[in-house]
């Protein structure tokens, strides 16, 4: 039997013994959890990239340091940002902790190794592919360049190798879900009657909901995208595909948030010295999810004139369904953060915050984004309004909305449960330990700072996705303050933002390069909830019914408005003509 000592940073009765290495996750599963390792670093390789161009953009954009890149190339600056940082970082870093979550709660091995290098192995070229298509922009010697941003839709086109890439980069992620369901089903034919566990659930609802999703930007992609950037199309439809994008492009939003639930689900109230306080509501979140996510692109599209005000109207409605598994998760978290803290002693209404354990970087990261998240679904509350939609939408107070939800919710989530989760990855002690604790901190006075101005000046009509956006015809009033120091807000916030994740890959780089053996500081076990799922019906596991509901949620929102843009414009849009032009030369026109 392995040994256990105290855990040095934890205190309270659901987080008292750390596990010795020989049970930590990589000693029992060393093949799995040397495939995570590989997916983390590329992640983190993404995050620094998408960080810099990030902090190059704020300085430029305020006006505060152009010394970087004239305005030309600040489109590529912001297109590799977008890419690196909500593609390319948050598809690496979820499925390789989808793929710690899977083996660990199901307790079995990989069922192929070399199908899963093969899935990690199209990803990785997908991302060389796409990146150094971007890359293109900024030197000349790089025949490609695609300054599309991250919202890649025609009429902007870029070179067929960042479509080619962004193709291998989802069809490896379709790869990584067959891996997770090819355990599950092996673990099922064991046991038959057994409940899904929670952490496999997750990832299950999760990957079916991200099926659906990306079959909308799969499309877009591969059936015209890359002939059309290869001239074997002559045209496509601008409606059509942005259509096809945003179809894809809301849903990506829950493929980052929910590996985020599921850290604040199962990770975040162990760390806070407890557990889970209600297994059934977490189902019934996930399945909301999986069901709601997707019918709900159109809210992105209120302003496109091709669509039609029904089907908008259905969009935003879908939308407001999703506040209640939003309000479920606050409700069920701070549930369960508030037990383990009472467990840790705490008394009172209020008193038991400061029972919570603040000097640990992995608990307060998942605190602090789960606070940032809450803010953003204020402001994703007057995204999702038709009439408020319509003064904000082209406006900077869209990306304060996102990099609240997104750029904290999920990154600083990230980031902050690999402090507890590379030490088991690696069998190393995690290093810098008061430099982590510092991190999660600045990330959130970096953001507050960054985000609010965004709001602000989205409020006094202050455009984004522009390197310039200030006219001399054009003065903008501010709402709170002037324009100058909301400027200067997002500057320093974008440093902070900068120094505090440079903090994180310190760490990280740290602990990767140190040497194994000693003890790990963290607890791996992860207690059971409260109230477990035989307190719920086993129809929640039915993954097959709740599939079967989203896609006729998705055919009901999308079928008709798609036929009418085809049959109205053609595939490829007004005037394009029935054949392609890779056909024009063997087939006669008609007429």
């Amino acid at each position: 039997m392995a040994h256990a000592t105290r855990d040095e940073t934890e205190t309270g009765t659901a987080a008292s013994f750390v596990s010795e290495d020989s049970e930590t996750f990589v000693a029992r599963f060393p093949d799995a959890a040397r495939a995570v390792r590989v997916l983390f670093g590329i992640a983190f390789v993404a995050l620094a990239g998408g960080g810099l161009f990030g902090v190059i953009q704020s300085l430029h954009r305020t006006g505060i340091y152009r010394g970087f890149m004239s305005s030309a190339d600040y489109y590529t600056a912001l297109t590799g940002h977008g890419v690196l940082m909500a593609l390319v970082f948050t598809t690496f870093f979820i499925t390789g902790f989808f793929k710690w979550a899977v083996t660990r709660s199901l307790g079995q091995r990989t069922v192929s190794t070399r199908f899963t290098w093969a899935w990690v192995a199209t990803m990785t070229i997908g991302t060389l592919l796409a990146t150094v298509a971007i890359l293109g922009g900024l030197f000349d010697f790089i025949p490609a360049s695609a300054d599309v941003l991250y919202t890649f839709y025609a009429p902007m086109g870029a070179h067929p190798t960042f479509y080619i890439g962004a193709a291998l980069l989802i069809v490896g992620s379709w790869g990584a879900g067959l891996d997770y369901f090819r355990e599950f089903w092996n673990w099922r034919g064991d046991h038959p009657d057994e409940r899904i566990p929670l952490q496999t659930f997750m990832t299950l609802t999760t990957m079916l909901m991200w099926y659906i999703a990306t079959l909308g930007v799969a499309v877009e992609v591969v059936v015209f995208l890359i002939p059309w950037s290869l001239g074997l199309l002559a045209q496509v439809d601008p409606l059509l595909t942005r259509t096809l994008f945003w179809y894809f492009g809301h849903p990506v939003v829950y493929f980052w948030l929910l590996p985020a639930y599921v850290v604040w689900y199962t990770i975040l109230p162990k760390l806070a010295g407890g557990r889970l306080f209600s297994d059934p509501l977490a189902r019934i979140v996930f399945v909301l999810f999986l069901i709601l996510s997707t019918p709900v692109g159109f809210h992105h599209q209120y302003v496109d004139p091709g669509v039609p005000e029904g089907f908008k109207f259905i969009a935003m409605t879908n939308t407001m369904f999703l506040l209640l598994p939003s309000l479920l998760t606050a409700f069920t978290v701070v549930a369960s953060i508030e037990h383990g803290a009472r467990q840790r002693g705490g008394e009172g209404r209020l008193g038991w915050l400061g029972a919570l354990p603040w000097d640990n970087p992995a608990f307060v990261g998942c605190a602090l984004a789960g606070l940032m998240f809450a803010a953003g679904g204020f402001s994703g509350m007057i995204n999702a309004g038709m009439n408020i939609n319509y003064l904000v939408h082209n406006t900077l107070w869209i990306p304060g909305h996102f990099h609240l939800t997104v750029g904290t919710a999920f990154a600083l989530t990230a980031m902050a449960v690999s402090y507890w989760l590379v030490p088991q990855l690696t069998g190393k002690r995690l290093q810098l330990h008061g430099l982590a604790v510092v991190q999660p901190y600045l990330w959130f006075v970096g953001m507050t700072l960054m985000s609010n101005a965004m709001h602000r000046a989205g409020l006094a009509s202050v455009p984004r996705r522009t390197a310039e956006p200030q006219y001399d015809q054009v003065a903008f009033e501010g709402v709170v303050g002037g324009i100058a120091e909301m400027r200067w807000q997002i500057a320093i916030g974008g440093v902070l933002l900068f120094v505090s994740l440079v903090a994180f890959l310190a760490v990280m780089l740290a602990t990767w390069l140190g040497e194994r053996g000693g003890q790990l500081r963290v607890n791996s076990d992860i207690p059971p909830a409260l109230s477990g799922p035989e307190h719920s019906p086993v129809v929640l596991d039915n993954l097959r019914l709740w599939t079967l509901i989203a896609v006729v949620l998705v055919v009901l929102a999308y079928g008709l408005p798609l036929f009418d843009m085809v049959s109205s414009g053609g595939l490829f849009g007004p005037g394009s003509g029935p054949i392609p032009v890779w056909l024009s030369a063997w087939l006669p026109l008609p007429g």
